[in-house]
């Protein structure tokens, strides 16, 4: 880690902060001492008004993501974004439309970014989703890391909308960024574990195969936290870092995770599993953010 970074200098914006990882981020960077621009879009407000000490050291934004204006003001002054997105209230759930959703707000956010004279380093939150979804991955020699990108041709096949629209968005966001110059890194999460996971979660869908293919990954809200503040702090961060803590790939983890899910979630588990297995081989990488966050200091 760079020993000159200081974040009491530095003023970045969180979006959208009304999220669980958007709002832990909000807390967590306040706590380290940066100035925090938190962007909401319809809620929010009242929790994240009584997390700072000094009033001074958080302002809270109204932006929309389909609205460049807002995002505009919501980033002026600000030397880094923390982007996730956040479906509308209105469009909650992952369908075959919600990749034109994703793409435009990427789009519109990383056109603000690079319009924003003062925003020096983009982290964008997408997902392993957006790395896992191939038509080859059963038979590929090397495992699976951030080098590798969804076929969104087989997520569309196969109806896997969260990884479509992932891919697509995340791909949307490089391109301009190259285009544009604007330092981006992302984070390629892997299943969030909170206080509001349900077996409705769009990354779930496909669980079975991700589980049969050692690629079913998890992360901590903690851990996750901690690696985009990484990746924002160390000059030395570049490209895509796939993130997770956790794999699930014995059945002891696959059955807690269903319990933990739904009560009924067990009797859907992959029958094809033999049981007597100790495991299955885990066929994905996160080496490239584990180097990078050795030294990192919480």
């Amino acid at each position: 880690m760079a020993p000159s970074f200081e974040p009491s200098t530095h003023t970045v914006c969180v979006m959208d902060a009304s999220g669980q990882l958007g709002f832990t981020l909000v807390q967590t960077l306040l706590q380290r001492g940066y100035t925090v621009h938190a962007s909401i879009q319809n809620h929010g407000e009242e929790l994240l008004n009584g997390i700072s000490a000094d009033p001074n050291k958080l302002k809270i934004f109204r932006s929309d993501p389909f609205d460049y204006h807002s995002i505009i003001d919501a980033l002026r002054g600000c030397s880094g974004l923390f982007y996730s997105f956040e479906p509308p209230l209105d469009q909650p759930d992952y369908d075959e439309h919600m990749a034109d959703v994703e793409v435009r707000a990427a789009h519109n956010v990383l056109e603000a970014c690079a319009q924003a004279e003062t925003i020096d380093k983009v982290v964008f939150t997408s997902s392993a989703t957006a790395v896992i979804w191939r038509e080859d991955r059963k038979t590929m020699d090397l495992d699976l890391d951030e080098r590798h990108w969804s076929d969104v041709n087989f997520c569309r096949k196969f109806k896997l909308w969260h990884g479509m629209s992932k891919t697509l968005a995340e791909k949307t966001a490089w391109a301009l960024a190259m285009d544009r110059g604007v330092n981006m890194v992302s984070i390629n999460k892997g299943l969030l574990m909170g206080h509001d996971l349900s077996i409705k979660n769009p990354y779930l869908r496909g669980a079975a195969e991700m589980y049969e293919d050692g690629v079913f990954v998890t992360v901590d809200l903690e851990f996750l936290v901690d690696a985009h503040i990484c990746v924002y702090e160390d000059v030395s961060s570049y490209g895509r870092y796939l993130c997770f803590n956790h794999i699930i790939n014995t059945h002891d983890d696959a059955v807690q995770l269903a319990r933990q899910l739904t009560p009924t979630a067990s009797s859907s588990l992959p029958q094809s599993v033999d049981h007597g297995k100790s495991f299955i081989e885990q066929r994905i990488s996160n080496k490239k953010l584990n180097k990078l966050m050795v030294d990192f200091q919480t």
